[in-house]
């Protein structure tokens, strides 16, 4: 499978904004957002004028990229959401947010989604007892996220539990640090979610 693997710090740059892609670097002084506030490549501190499409193109790409997810999934994902009843756009976002791997950084059992997504993929978490290696499955409402023994004892796993117990959660989740797991509520409505962009602009961008 295709995977990007170039600077995710390129990418925040090119969307002008942090999307979070490297956990605690992105909150340090070190954050390439902060350092370099425009554009990569030898025409980024050049005049952009963007027109109506490429305004939605690139809000349809920092949603893909905020969430780590290549074209022809995030593809897929908008025409589950079309067939769902309600809007479109926020439906779109709740199937994002509702992917394994953004669960279990929502839950702060990883730094980023990058490294939950590498969590999953060890089989390092289970979903209602049953070990999942998926990134992209979907949880449902009451399902419970839990991280397997074997792992609950690694330096990395440690310290990310400790910061867990200070760390807000969403409504949509609950969380237990001293178990360790973490339980899905409901599904997420819009108002929780907080990811930065405009859904009604990759609605339009698809309904070209």
């Amino acid at each position: 499978m295709a995977r990007y693997t170039d600077s995710v710090c390129r990418l925040c740059r090119r969307e002008g904004l942090k999307l979070y892609l490297k956990g605690e670097r992105c909150y340090s002084p070190k954050c390439a957002v902060d350092k370099r506030p425009y554009p990569p490549g030898q025409h980024g501190q050049g005049r952009h004028r963007s027109s109506e499409y490429g305004s939605q193109l690139r809000e349809k790409q920092k949603a893909r990229r905020y969430y780590g997810v290549l074209e022809k999934q995030f593809q897929s994902y908008y025409e589950k959401a079309s067939r769902r009843q309600g809007v479109t756009g926020e439906n779109l976002l709740q199937v994002l947010e509702s992917r394994l791997d953004n669960t279990v950084y929502r839950l702060g059992f990883a730094a980023s989604r990058a490294e939950a997504r590498q969590f999953v993929c060890h089989g390092h978490f289970l979903v209602n007892g049953q070990r999942v290696d998926i990134p992209s499955y979907l949880v449902k409402a009451g399902d419970v996220i839990g991280i397997r023994e074997k792992i609950q004892q690694s330096p990395r796993m440690k310290e990310l539990l400790e910061n867990a117990q200070s760390r807000t959660v969403p409504a949509w989740l609950q969380l237990d640090a001293n178990v360790p797991n973490g339980q899905v509520v409901r599904l997420p409505a819009r108002e929780e979610i907080d990811t930065p962009v405009t859904e009604q602009m990759i609605v339009e961008y698809y309904s070209r």
